[in-house]
C-alpha cells in the first residue's frame, strides 16, 4: 500500500512541476552586446515570452525611463513609447502597438517582453543556452564605425580619461550633442580646464568627449563648457557652450542636454560599460 501511495505522490509531483502554472523558472541570462546585464530581479518566461525588468534593459539600450501613476514613458532620440501596467496597448510615437503579454509589476520591478524592447530600439535578439544576447547596431559617423568614446575631465590637480563602450550609449550621446547644438557663438574670452582657476564670467571645461574609430583615431570631438558664476552675481552670457573640434566652432548648448549626457555616463558606469584608462589625480 505504501508503494502505491508513493507512486501516486510522485506522479502528482511530476504533473504539477511540469504544468505552465507551476514550472520552475530557468535562470535566464541577459546580455547587451555580449556584456551581461546585472539585475536585482531575474528575467522569467511567461506565455512563451522572455520577460525582463524594464528599467535596466531600457537604460542599457540608451533609453530614459520615467514612471508615474502606473504609466511608463521611454524616450530615446526621436522615439517616445508610453505603456501602462496590465495593458496590452503601447503607444509608440503616437501609433498603437499591441503586446503579446501585458506589462506587470513583480518585486517592485516592471516586467515587459524583451523582444518588444529590442524591436522598439532597432536591435537584434539571439537566444542560446538560456542566454539572451541583445545586439545593438554600431554607431557610424561620416561612414566610419565608432569603437568607443573617450571622456576626459580634470580635477584641481590631474585628470581622468574614461572609455565608454556600448553602441546604444554612444549613439544617444552623439545624437544629444548634434541635435542640441544651438546657434554659433564667438570663442569665449576666458576658458580653462579647471573651475578653480576660472574667473567669474569665464568658462570651465567640464568634459571632453572624443568618439574614436577602430584604430583609436578621432572621428568627432565635443568639448563641454559651463559658465562660472558667484553667489549673488549673475552674468548675461550663455550658461553652457560646446566646442565642436571637428569643425572648430563654438555653439550654444543647454543644461538639460548637459544633464542627459552625464546621466548616460553614470548609467554606463553602473552597468559596466565604462572603464578608467588613465588617472593622473594624486
Amino acid at each position: 500500500m505504501k508503494k502505491i501511495f508513493s507512486g501516486v505522490f510522485l506522479v502528482l509531483i511530476l504533473i504539477i512541476s511540469s504544468s505552465p502554472a507551476y514550472a520552475a523558472q530557468a535562470n535566464i541570462k541577459i546580455k547587451v552586446d555580449g556584456k551581461q546585464v546585472v539585475t536585482d530581479v531575474n528575467p522569467e518566461t511567461k506565455s512563451n515570452r522572455t520577460m525582463v525588468p524594464l528599467r535596466v534593459i531600457s537604460e542599457n539600450l540608451g533609453a530614459t525611463v520615467n514612471w508615474s501613476d502606473s504609466q511608463v514613458t521611454l524616450t530615446k532620440s526621436d522615439i517616445r513609447v508610453i505603456l501602462k501596467l496590465n495593458s496590452n496597448t503601447v503607444v509608440k510615437n503616437g501609433q498603437k502597438v499591441l503586446l503579446d503579454v501585458k506589462p506587470y509589476l513583480k518585486n517592485g520591478r516592471i516586467f515587459v517582453p524583451l523582444r518588444f524592447l529590442a524591436e522598439t530600439f532597432d536591435c537584434n535578439v539571439d537566444y542560446k543556452d538560456l542566454t539572451v544576447n541583445v545586439i545593438t547596431k554600431p554607431l557610424v559617423i561620416n561612414g566610419v564605425e565608432v569603437k568607443a568614446m573617450l571622456y576626459e575631465y580634470h580635477m584641481t590637480m590631474g585628470g581622468v580619461v574614461e572609455r565608454i563602450k556600448g553602441n546604444a550609449y554612444m549613439e544617444e550621446m552623439y545624437n544629444i550633442f548634434v541635435k542640441n547644438k544651438g546657434s554659433k557663438v564667438k570663442e569665449p574670452l576666458n576658458y580653462t580646464w579647471s573651475v578653480h582657476s576660472t574667473i567669474p564670467g569665464g568658462y570651465y571645461k567640464g568634459g571632453q568627449f572624443d568618439f574614436i574609430d577602430q584604430e583609436g583615431n578621432s572621428i568627432a570631438q565635443f568639448d563641454l563648457y559651463t559658465l562660472v558664476e558667484t553667489v549673488g552675481e549673475t552674468f548675461p552670457d550663455p550658461k553652457v557652450l560646446i566646442y565642436d573640434a571637428t569643425d572648430g566652432q563654438w555653439y550654444l548648448f543647454n543644461d538639460a542636454s548637459k544633464y542627459s549626457i552625464f546621466q548616460l555616463i553614470d548609467t554606463a558606469s553602473k552597468n559596466g560599460f565604462k572603464t578608467i584608462i588613465e588617472n593622473t589625480v594624486p
